[in-house]
């Protein structure tokens, strides 16, 4: 077992269950204001239209269902196209050992205390084995969001795919699900995309990867049969932590060799998601002008995340380890069974490689956004930055509007793209870290929740005004001459 996986206890039933019942109490004492707000509305097929769906239900899809329930929007689905307890990126290609973001930050919690993943801990492991943890290990990570989710009460369907959307005049959206018994509809008035890291495009390798033969090579979020990898020599592509966490994942299967590629001629030593966890940054960057959110976000992700230390100590305790900077790939082909790459730094050769290359925004990979991804603003239908801040890579992120709603290319052609909330990481250019970042989640989600509100309020306003004049409940009872 690797050095930095810690060993751990069998859950405190009876810890958490003391935990449970302060969350229901926290919840009771928090609850105003307690009044059901929502009208039904019925769809065409006479069942109630959904007031919100969400799709995805990873820890920023609760997040946005939780606060939901507490603003009295009740008429909601969550929907996740794995099955239960692999939501997310916990146990499938998150493949360090555990999280990034250091251990005192919160995030689902959505500023509930009893509901923090320190407080869960405490009340599973004990207080002495969490003021011995460093980092949260991702295991217990994706323990507490299924903790989360079950106390709560979240309505979440699992291996439910959302497989396309299309607008339904007088009935929201109307939006096509894949289930395991086949292809089902339903009706939402907005529609919350929580679909993860790949959620508005595609897990991207360069084309000359992409086109090897399945059999040698991979995408770092792919399924890696890393126990093939024993023996082989093994080429990873990418200076980013995700591409660092698959170096180590074949160094400890047995791999002969391993050999992470870096394109700069130095690694990247900072982490400017540290940086920007402030609460200027992660509430008011949606608040700039374009010129400052483009300049700040193209920075930072222009940046890319650095190798953790513990990360970087994973590797580099296997002496069959090495890192060749300044070697960008130029090509790739198979040669007498092995992979010849070409690099910056010459050709080398390989059995297998790992391309820790990230996502393209691309709306037509998605099926649920194809059939109107040319309809979607983009950043570069918005905003031309000046010429030594161009990045076409990032001019592809949707340009989204203050809520996180998609917005038209073309004003008047697609006004029902303003129901469809992006939570993705697609939302980072527009908003900052939102959707899939642990460190913003405490505004992010209250923000995302405020715009679904303030549409469903507004779009109900006859209703309301008719309520308001239709209210007769008297608080108190006059004598018989007084009336």
């Amino acid at each position: 077992m690797p050095d930095d996986v810690r060993l751990r206890p069998p859950p405190s039933a009876e810890g958490l269950a003391r935990l449970e019942g302060q969350v229901r109490r926290d919840l009771w004492l928090t609850r105003h204001p307690a009044t059901d707000w929502m009208p039904p509305r019925p769809g065409p097929d006479g069942k109630p239209i959904l007031d919100v769906l969400i799709a995805g239900a990873g820890q920023g899809g609760l997040a946005v269902a939780f606060q939901l329930l507490r603003e009295r929007v009740t008429n909601i689905r969550v929907i996740d196209r794995a099955p239960y307890g692999r939501e997310g990126v916990w146990v499938t290609y998150a493949r360090m050992h555990t999280l990034r973001s250091p251990k005192d930050y919160t995030g689902p919690d959505l500023g509930v205390p009893s509901l923090t993943y320190i407080a869960w801990h405490q009340a599973a492991y004990g207080e002495a084995d969490w003021a011995a943890v460093d980092l949260i290990d991702k295991d217990d990570w994706n323990d507490y969001l299924l903790w989360y989710r079950r106390v709560l009460d979240l309505p979440v369907r699992n291996e439910t795919a959302l497989a396309g959307i299309e607008p339904a005049p007088s009935h929201g959206l109307k939006a096509t699900l894949a289930t395991p018994a086949g292809e089902e509809t339903v009706y939402a008035r907005k529609i919350v995309l929580a679909t993860g890291q790949d959620g508005t495009g595609r897990w991207w390798m360069p084309d000359f990867v992409e086109a090897l033969p399945a059999q040698f090579r991979a995408h770092a979020a792919d399924a890696i049969d890393f126990a093939a990898l024993a023996g082989k020599t093994v080429a990873v592509l990418g200076a980013g932590a995700s591409a660092a966490d698959n170096a180590a994942c074949a160094l400890e299967a047995g791999a002969e060799s391993v050999h992470l590629f870096v394109r700069r001629e130095k690694m990247q030593r900072v982490q400017p998601y540290r940086w920007l966890t402030f609460p200027g940054f992660i509430r008011h960057l949606r608040d700039l002008p374009d010129e400052w959110r483009w300049r700040f976000m193209a920075y930072i992700l222009g940046l890319r995340e650095s190798i953790p230390q513990n990360t970087y100590d994973r590797m580099r305790r296997h002496p069959n380890f090495r890192i060749h900077t300044g070697a960008v790939w130029t090509g790739a082909a198979v040669k007498d069974g092995r992979v010849a790459i070409a690099t910056a730094k010459g050709p080398f050769a390989a059995d297998f490689i790992i391309a820790g290359t990230g996502i393209d925004i691309d709306f037509a990979q998605r099926p649920e956004l194809a059939q109107f991804a040319d309809k979607i603003a983009t950043w570069g239908d918005r905003h031309t930055p000046p010429p030594d801040e161009r990045n076409d890579r990032l001019a592809r992120y949707a340009y989204l509007g203050p809520d996180g709603e998609l917005s038209e290319k073309v004003p008047g052609t697609a006004p029902w793209l303003a129901d469809i909330h992006d939570f993705t990481i697609g939302a980072t250019m527009s908003l900052g870290p939102s959707g899939c970042s642990i460190n913003a989640m405490k505004a992010a989600v209250p923000m995302l929740v405020e715009g679904v509100t303030r549409g469903l309020f507004a779009a109900d306003l006859a209703h309301h005004w008719q309520s308001l004049q239709a209210y007769n409940t008297p608080v108190f009872v006059p004598d018989s001459g007084d009336i």
